[in-house]
């Protein structure tokens, strides 16, 4: 993979524009009416996760939230305020939190690194590594284990999830939203539900 120069991001900007305007003359006109989404995706904040591409999704149909290692946090007052529009305004219907194979931020967890502000935000990973020691010291491919701790962590943020008032307050009102937990194979670029 080669850098993108910033003016062939304008570049290809103005070719997704023509895209766009050939297959429907008033597609700008219509994604300007307002967004629809169904889903509400919690993922990492890597740029190796394409959410849109990957599942081929157009503008309007996934409203994402990223961070660092797909963190659910009571206190992330940014996340808490997505989670409230997506259900009370957006109505979604599904909440995805989706890791990825290869996650720098759940390596950076376990590395014992000096990682300045990033390390207390990934804190919680650690705290969830050390829970599981047990399996993943089994697990003897370090980045294998560090999979595994992955498929682990957002199990463990879809369970965060269950336990916010906002979350609670719409499901007691309504069936949803339904919430699901993937991770996204790096190596194969599929899609893995967990359980």
């Amino acid at each position: 993979m080669t850098g993108l120069k910033i003016n062939e991001l304008i570049e290809n900007n103005e070719l997704w524009i023509k895209e766009k305007l050939k297959n429907d003359d008033n597609y700008f006109t219509k994604l300007s009416k307002g967004q629809n989404p169904r889903y509400l995706m919690i993922s990492c904040s890597d740029s190796r996760v394409p959410l849109n591409s990957m599942l081929k999704a157009e503008p309007g149909e996934i409203f994402i939230h990223r961070n660092i290692a797909n963190q659910i946090n009571m206190t992330d007052i940014n996340f808490l305020s997505v989670l409230e529009y997506s259900i009370e305004h957006l109505f979604i219907k599904h909440i995805i939190v989706v890791g990825h194979y290869s996650c720098g931020g759940i390596a950076a967890a376990v590395d014992g690194v000096d990682q300045g502000l990033v390390e207390n935000w990934i804190t919680p990973v650690n705290d969830i590594y050390n829970k599981n020691i047990d399996e993943l010291s089994e697990i003897k491919d370090i980045q294998k284990r560090m999979d595994r701790l992955a498929e682990i962590n957002v199990l463990e943020q879809a369970k965060n999830l269950i336990k916010i008032p906002i979350y609670q307050r719409a499901l007691k009102r309504k069936k949803y939203p339904m919430l699901h937990a993937w991770i996204f194979d790096i190596y194969t670029g599929k899609i893995i539900q967990q359980k």
